[in-house]
């Protein structure tokens, strides 16, 4: 199973004014966690998109269990949980330091040929990556 974990600092930017991680914020984290999972691979989205190749955000679920506070130490667990011919399907997660669980999102990722914005089947390059960590 390809799984990547990436440790974030609650910053006063991420927080609202009650020192709260504002809830649209997850999803940046949540991003960042992918953007890693693969960059961890060598697989660079910036490389992807000189070749008109993007991932783009098709749906996500969120399930905010806990809040997150100014200061505190979360770690953004990613796991690709599925490989289709055209998308990934990810399980992602918020945990605290001491381990609980604080956001949980599943999301499904397009893969999309940009100059005509329209699904395409994800590189064989990619593919052979994920695969062979399952």
């Amino acid at each position: 199973m390809l799984i990547s974990t990436l440790p974030v600092r609650i910053y006063y930017e991420d927080t609202d004014a009650g020192g709260i991680v504002y809830y649209a914020n997850y999803l940046k984290f949540f991003e960042r966690g992918r953007t890693e999972l693969l960059r961890e691979r060598g697989i660079e989205q910036d490389t992807l998109l000189e070749k008109n190749i993007a991932f783009v955000v098709k749906k996500v679920e969120l399930n905010y269990a806990k809040a997150a506070r100014f200061n505190d130490l979360v770690t953004v667990k990613t796991t690709v949980t599925t490989c289709h011919r055209a998308s990934l399907q990810f399980n992602q997660e918020v945990l605290h330091e001491s381990g609980e669980l604080l956001c949980q999102a599943s999301t499904l990722i397009a893969c999309i040929n940009l100059q005509k914005m329209k699904p395409m089947a994800i590189p064989s390059e990619i593919t052979e990556v994920i695969s062979s960590a399952r």
